[in-house]
């Protein structure tokens, strides 16, 4: 590292490339189908490049022309990809129809057998990678898709913490990709315990580490007090079992009966849980990466030493911002989401 050189963020999980062909089969006739990359660790390094915060990306990929027009895509807006790994035969894809939810049943995998998934403990020098890094990033999503990416997890967990480099996780629940044998609930935890923060939701937090939801949400007939009062629990539980874990947020977000958006944040920290402000909107573009834009503007925030109550209205701020374009990754600048708050 030159002297003065900030440390990175670095965002380590599996490259994808999502295609999102309208519903009612134009595109066939058109010849024509949006594309863009994605993959929940590539859309936070690109969203805190975007914000002129020092990101690096470590994914594996195949070495063919596709990899670099991703790379080379991430590299121009200023993502350190400087440490990829060529390997493997395949870049996983995702089709997800225009305007729908990456949670909706219209969502088709087809990521099996790709580059990253084949990764095994001992392929990353993360000794030599973490030389330059100041924070470490990933989602459920990557323990998800095979036993060994849990094992390669955990060899990276084990030196970033003997570095004390902060180690965060967005909790995205994909029941579509637990398939290998093991249940999240056997997996998450042992990886949670390294640690530093939580993102995610109540839903996630009880799918993937066993945290009980009272019946009134799971029954959909809860006010905004009880998701709040539930939030408070969620978060009291994780931070009592795993006490590495310094910070969990959640993120709700909710069709407001045909009328738009309903969208806001909490934040646990120093037993308190915090609230955003609620964000309204009658119309949206895009519902996928809106998550990944709140866990970018929560490590944003951390890192740049924001008061706990701006880092969450920063983080909600970029979450709901994120819902009226059109691509996987924010195109925003800083200065634009704190107007916005403003």
């Amino acid at each position: 590292m030159n002297a003065g050189e900030q440390k990175k963020i670095l965002c380590f999980g599996e490259i994808l490339i999502r295609f999102s062909p309208d519903g009612d089969g134009e595109w066939l006739k058109k010849s024509n189908v949006f594309a863009c990359p994605a993959g929940s660790e590539a859309n936070v390094a690109a969203n805190l490049a975007r914000w002129n915060q020092p990101s690096a990306y470590l994914t594996a990929m195949p070495q063919n022309f596709v990899s670099h027009h991703v790379i080379n895509y991430l590299a121009d807006i200023n993502v350190d990809v400087s440490n990829i790994l060529f390997t493997g035969n395949r870049v996983g894809i995702y089709y997800l129809p225009k305007g729908k939810d990456i949670k909706s049943a219209g969502l088709i995998y087809d990521r099996a057998g790709s580059s990253f998934s084949m990764l095994q403990p001992g392929m990353v020098d993360w000794n030599n990678i973490f030389e330059n890094i100041q924070w470490l990033h990933f989602s459920a999503i990557t323990p998800a898709l095979s036993y060994n990416l849990g094992a390669v997890l955990k060899e990276a967990f084990e030196i970033a913490s003997a570095k004390n480099i902060p180690i965060s996780v967005d909790l995205n629940f994909r029941s579509l990709l637990w398939k290998y044998g093991k249940k999240p609930a056997d997996v998450m935890p042992e990886l949670v315990q390294y640690c530093d923060v939580v993102m995610g939701n109540i839903w996630a937090a009880s799918n993937l580490l066993g945290v009980a939801i009272d019946e009134t949400i799971i029954n959909s007939n809860a006010t905004k007090d009880d998701y709040l009062t539930q939030a408070l629990v969620s978060s009291k539980e994780i931070v009592n079992r795993f006490p590495k874990v310094k910070v969990v947020a959640n993120t709700f977000r909710f069709d407001n009966g045909g009328q738009g958006i309903k969208y806001y944040g909490t934040l646990y920290s120093d037993q308190k849980l915090l609230v955003s402000k609620e964000h309204n909107a009658a119309q949206i573009v895009d519902k996928v990466g809106s998550g990944d834009c709140f866990m970018a503007g929560l490590i944003y925030g951390m890192v740049n030493k924001f008061s706990t109550q701006q880092t969450l209205e920063y983080a909600a701020a970029a979450g709901f911002t994120k819902l009226f374009l059109e691509t996987d990754i924010t195109t925003r600048s800083a200065d634009e989401i704190k107007n916005f708050i403003a």
